[in-house]
């Protein structure tokens, strides 16, 4: 490789693009607090994602953590041991405990049929992750939290623009939490959003993100300070230009990868959940026992070869310091996450990954398994 290829990059609008969004927020003399722009895109992605209601923040972890302030959560919370790390940070933030569930083998999404056992006294939500891109079963989930009075909470950061069989996915649950990082499908180089139901509620959100004020003078809650800037909201104006463009370009090159590694024992591709549903966020693939190598031994030789893919998620959450404690986190209450995390790697996904690059991935990943397989 000419230059390092790394898992996901994001689109940068030209500058000839951006400097008239900068020339008006220093017209205006507003940079943040909920400005032109901000309101602006909170209208766009309403209508864009076909939600009713949109509180725009400065990350997805700060929203997750506002979110579970908004519903009142406390006690115990079902979650997934395999996700990125602010899933379950965002519940000690707020002074929850993390109550892990093993994953479905298929979505690697939490596994409904597991909640139930994992259900106490002291369980008041849970907060699934509809992971890559791929929906959670948003109805399974739903029966059991209306038959134990739970609310949910999906942690939605890599689900933009997906849809299920009823319109949106982030119209599932008591609140969807988005991420807007650089590294997401649609981005504002930082930031993040929660989807609400209700007017209401946006209100009580949009107050928790500015430090509880109501007015000037009036502070109603201990809130904090999650706004985004009017900068950021620019910036993700002139990516939803674009976003339609880089999701095609997304889909073509899940398909091109698809197609190159189906016949490459020991490689797993997860099920593709079908345009208009899935986003191709990541495109993650399973290094089984019949692949001549371990995950981690391919995984360096691609780091060594320019190709730098992802082992995401490993290690799992509840491996780390702060969670292995809990008698949730034991491998043997996570076995399918457990081997998921020691077989997965995300390969390089993003609009502008030239098609060739994808061939010569894929040839590598080929190469060594048949190079190995003749010795």
């Amino acid at each position: 490789m000419s230059k390092p290829i790394y898992v996901t990059q994001p689109y940068l609008p030209s500058l000839e693009e951006l400097i008239p969004y900068l020339e008006t927020i220093w017209n205006n003399k507003i940079l943040t607090n909920c400005g032109p722009f901000h309101q602006q895109l909170e209208k766009a992605l309403c209508k864009y994602l076909g939600v009713e209601h949109i509180a725009l923040f400065t990350n997805a972890t700060i929203a997750l953590i506002t979110a579970l302030q908004a519903l009142r959560i406390t006690g115990e919370v079902i979650t997934t041991p395999y996700s990125f790390v602010a899933t379950s940070h965002s519940l000690l933030w707020n002074g929850i405990k993390p109550v892990f569930v093993d994953i479905d083998p298929n979505t690697l999404n939490l596994d409904p049929k597991k909640i139930e056992a994992a259900i106490t006294t002291q369980t008041t939500a849970i907060m699934p992750v509809h992971c890559y891109g791929h929906p959670c079963d948003v109805d399974a989930i739903q029966k059991i939290a209306d038959n134990y009075n739970l609310k949910v909470i999906y942690d939605a950061a890599h689900a933009f623009g997906v849809q299920c069989h009823c319109g949106s996915i982030l119209n599932h649950g008591d609140l969807s939490v988005l991420s807007f990082h650089a590294t997401k499908v649609f981005n504002t180089f930082e930031g993040g959003a929660i989807v609400c139901p209700d007017a209401k509620t946006k209100l009580r959100i949009d107050q928790l993100k500015n430090f509880g004020f109501v007015d000037e003078t009036i502070v109603v809650a201990p809130g904090i300070n999650g706004k985004m800037s009017e900068f950021n909201a620019a910036l993700g104006l002139l990516q939803l230009k674009y976003v339609d463009q880089a999701l095609a370009r997304r889909k073509e090159i899940d398909t091109t990868y698809r197609k190159c590694l189906k016949n490459i024992k020991g490689i797993r591709c997860l099920n593709d959940a079908g345009e208009k549903i899935a986003n191709y966020s990541f495109f993650p693939i399973l290094v089984e026992a019949d692949y001549p190598i371990s995950r981690d031994d391919l995984y360096n030789k691609l780091k060594s070869s320019g190709i730098h893919p992802r082992r995401y998620f490993y290690p799992l959450i509840s491996e780390f310091p702060m969670y292995r404690g809990l008698p949730s986190a034991h491998s043997d209450n996570l076995p399918v996450a457990t081997a998921v995390a020691q077989q997965v790697l995300c390969l390089p996904i993003y609009p502008d990954l030239d098609r060739a690059v994808v061939h010569e991935i894929t040839c590598f990943i080929s190469t060594q398994s048949m190079c190995l397989q003749s010795k």
